[in-house]
C-alpha cells in the first residue's frame, strides 16, 4: 500500500481524493498545514510554489492542489482567486453577478503538484466544462457544487461517485497516478 501525503485543510478535497485514490490502492495522508498560498494568474503557478514551499517542510514526497471556478462570460474569473472569491462573496454573490448574465458556461479546473525534496514541482492538470446554475441546487459536494452544473444538474445533485467519474479533479488525479507508475518507485513514497 502506497501513502500519499495531501497538504491541504479543505476536507472536501481530501474525501473526494481518499476515494480516488481507493481504486489503486493508495491511502491519502492528510496534513492540515496552512502553508502560504501566493496570489498569481494562474492555478498552475499557485500550486507549484504552495508544492515547492511544503516540500521543504516535510522532507518527503507530497502533493498540493488547487482549483478554481472559470467563468468565460467574466474572462475566466474568479479563477485562481476562487478560495478568496468563495469566501467573500459565496454562490451567492457568483449567482447576483450572474443574475443578467445569458451566456453561463464555466469550467471547473484542477491543478495537483507533486514535488519530493529538492526537485521541482510536476503538475497535473484536469477541467470539466459546464453552466452556472440560475440558482443554487443539491445538498452535496462543497464550495461552488451547488451552482455548478454538469449535464442539466449541479455536482451538489449529484453522488460522489458520479462527480469522481467526471470531475476535474479526477483528471488531474489520473494524470498523477499514470506519471507515478511510469516514473516512480511507488513503493517509495
Amino acid at each position: 500500500m502506497i501513502k500519499l501525503l495531501f497538504v491541504t485543510k479543505n476536507e472536501g478535497k481530501v474525501r473526494e481524493l481518499e476515494a480516488l485514490a481507493a481504486n489503486y490502492d493508495i491511502v491519502i495522508e492528510q496534513v492540515g498545514y496552512d502553508y502560504p498560498e501566493i496570489q498569481a494568474d494562474t492555478l498552475e503557478e499557485v500550486a507549484r510554489k504552495g508544492a515547492f514551499h511544503v516540500s521543504r517542510l516535510f522532507a518527503r514526497p507530497l502533493i498540493v492542489e488547487d482549483s478554481g471556478l472559470f467563468i468565460e462570460r467574466f474572462g475566466g474569473f474568479p479563477g485562481p482567486y476562487s478560495a478568496y472569491v468563495y469566501k467573500k462573496i459565496g454562490n451567492r454573490g457568483i449567482l447576483k453577478l450572474m443574475s443578467r448574465v445569458r451566456d453561463r458556461k464555466a469550467t471547473f479546473k484542477s491543478v495537483i503538484a507533486f514535488c519530493e525534496p529538492s526537485m521541482q514541482p510536476v503538475l497535473f492538470t484536469g477541467s470539466v466544462e459546464g453552466t452556472i446554475a440560475e440558482k443554487a441546487k443539491g445538498k452535496g459536494g462543497f464550495g461552488f457544487d451547488p451552482i455548478f452544473m454538469y449535464n442539466g444538474r449541479t455536482f451538489a445533485e449529484i453522488t460522489t461517485e458520479m462527480k469522481n467519474s467526471i470531475s476535474h479533479r479526477r483528471a488531474a488525479f489520473d494524470g498523477l497516478i499514470r506519471w507515478l507508475l511510469e516514473n516512480k518507485d511507488v513503493s517509495a513514497i
